[in-house]
């Protein structure tokens, strides 16, 4: 393979995680009087953490008194309801075992909050991935590429031998900054359509087409 490592995002493109993060959105908001949010308003707010996620939410965003209270009443229902209804993707179980018995190196670089990334991944992908980085201290955000920066390290990678898998607009920036090329998924929380405005060139449908592009090394 011309790829020895795949760099992938979470939400969106390994596991469907919209449920809880709407169920847990909706929590904090109706703790402090505010309408929810419905599944399509949430699939929109995601991609950039979760402070980007609440205050999209927000009637006034950030200028929102209790701003700070909301983001700690979500940190703290969905560190406990993460994976109520989440779950993997079809065909995402077989693309990472697939990927590691060609010998690849596995990670995932999120947005989320960082214990709840290394939770879900001990949880769904534990043996198959390697390295799982998400949002804290001294770190940058997507589409930053710190994360990426710190999995390659982690992995012991280099770049030239690295590709990024994500699923939206946000990962193929990530992927830019970071100097990878990218696969983009539709099926994730964007659709192809959407990719392709914001440059995506390479796009799977399903995850064993992702993993014929990197077997091809055509990302």
């Amino acid at each position: 393979m011309k790829y020895t490592t795949v760099v992938f995002d979470l939400d969106g493109t390994l596991l469907n995680t919209l449920e809880d993060l709407m169920n847990a959105t909706n929590h904090a908001l109706s703790q402090f009087g505010y309408p929810q949010r419905t599944l399509a308003e949430i699939r929109t707010f995601v991609g950039n953490g979760v402070r980007r996620l609440i205050e999209r939410s927000l009637p006034d965003g950030a200028d929102t008194p209790q701003f700070e209270e909301i983001l700690s009443e979500f940190r703290a229902y969905y560190t406990v309801h993460c994976e109520d209804h989440t779950q993997a993707y079809d065909g995402v179980l077989t693309l990472l075992q697939q990927l590691k018995s060609a010998g690849c190196r596995l990670a995932i670089v999120s947005n989320k909050l960082d214990s709840a990334v290394k939770e879900l991944n001990q949880s769904y992908f534990h043996g198959l991935v390697q390295t799982a980085i998400g949002e804290k201290d001294g770190i940058r955000r997507k589409p930053a590429p710190d994360m990426v920066e710190n999995a390659l390290t982690e992995l012991n990678s280099s770049k030239n031998e690295a590709v990024y898998v994500g699923d939206s607009d946000v990962d193929i920036q990530t992927a830019a900054n970071s100097g990878l090329p990218c696969i983009s998924v539709s099926w994730g929380f964007r659709d192809a359509e959407f990719l392709r405005q914001k440059g995506a060139s390479v796009i799977a449908d399903t995850p064993q087409q992702v993993y014929e592009y990197i077997q091809k090394g055509t990302a």
